[in-house]
C-alpha cells in the first residue's frame, strides 16, 4: 500500500464511521473553549469538563476573568494538572485578550499564540474548531497514532507531523481529521496495548501489519 492509499483508507474509514468527529471539551463560545483548552494540557478533557462549568459561573467573559485575582481563580482549578501556572496563564490571558483584542478571542494563529498559555497546538484547536480553518492540532494522541498507522514518516516533532498530514490530507477535512486522530488514540490506538481487535483501519496500518498480523499466522 503506498501512503497516499494508506491516508485515502484511513480517510475514507473515517468519512463513514465518525462523520460529526467533534472535540469533547464542553464550551458555549469561543472564550470558552480557550480556557477548557488550556486547561486540557497535560490532563484529560473528562476532568476539564468536571471543572469549567464552575469557572464559567464565576467569570463567565474575558472581562470578568481579568479582574480575578490567582487566591480566587486557584480553588477552582487546583484539581487540574499543573494548577499554579494555569492560574496564571488564564489571567494573563484574559487580561490580553481585554487590553488588546476587545475581550474577544482572535481566530488567527499568529494572534493566539501572543497569548499565555497558548502554544501553536491551543491555537490549532481554537481555529479548526471555531472556525473550521484548515489548521492541524498535534498532541500525544495525533503524534502516535500518525506515526503507527503510517500517515508519517520520521517525524520527530509535533510542527513536523503536522506539516506532513497537512500536506496529505484535503484542506477541507483537516478541521476534522484532527479530531478522527486524537479519539482513535484515546479510546483505540492506546499508548501501551493498542486495541488493534477492534480497528478497523488495521489494514492500512504499519504497526499491524509489523507487529500484530505476524503473530495471528
Amino acid at each position: 500500500m503506498t501512503r497516499k492509499q494508506r491516508f485515502q483508507y484511513v480517510i475514507d474509514f473515517f468519512l463513514h464511521h465518525a462523520p460529526d468527529a467533534e472535540t469533547e471539551l464542553l464550551y458555549d463560545n469561543p472564550y470558552q473553549l480557550l480556557v477548557a483548552v488550556i486547561l486540557s494540557a497535560q490532563c484529560t478533557d473528562k476532568r476539564v469538563n468536571m471543572t469549567t462549568p464552575a469557572i464559567f459561573e464565576k467569570y463567565p467573559d474575558a472581562d470578568s476573568l481579568s479582574k480575578a485575582t490567582f487566591d480566587e481563580l486557584f480553588p477552582l482549578i487546583r484539581s487540574i494538572s499543573y494548577p499554579n501556572n494555569k492560574t496564571k496563564h488564564l489571567i494573563g490571558m484574559a487580561k490580553m485578550l481585554q487590553e488588546q483584542f476587545n475581550g474577544e478571542v482572535p481566530l488567527t494563529v499568529d494572534e493566539l499564540v501572543q497569548l499565555p498559555g497558548v502554544g501553536r497546538k491551543t491555537a490549532n484547536v481554537i481555529t479548526s474548531v471555531v472556525d473550521q480553518q484548515p489548521n492541524m492540532a498535534v498532541d500525544t494522541h495525533v503524534f502516535r497514532v500518525s506515526a503507527r498507522i503510517g500517515l508519517t514518516l520520521n517525524a520527530t516533532t509535533p510542527l513536523a507531523t503536522e506539516k506532513q498530514l497537512i500536506a496529505h490530507i484535503p484542506k477541507e477535512l483537516i478541521h476534522i481529521a484532527h479530531h478522527w486522530l486524537i479519539l482513535h488514540g484515546r479510546y483505540v490506538c492506546i499508548a501501551r496495548n493498542p486495541k488493534c481487535d477492534k480497528c478497523g483501519i488495521t489494514t492500512a496500518c504499519k504497526y499491524f501489519q509489523k507487529n500484530v498480523a505476524p503473530k495471528k499466522k
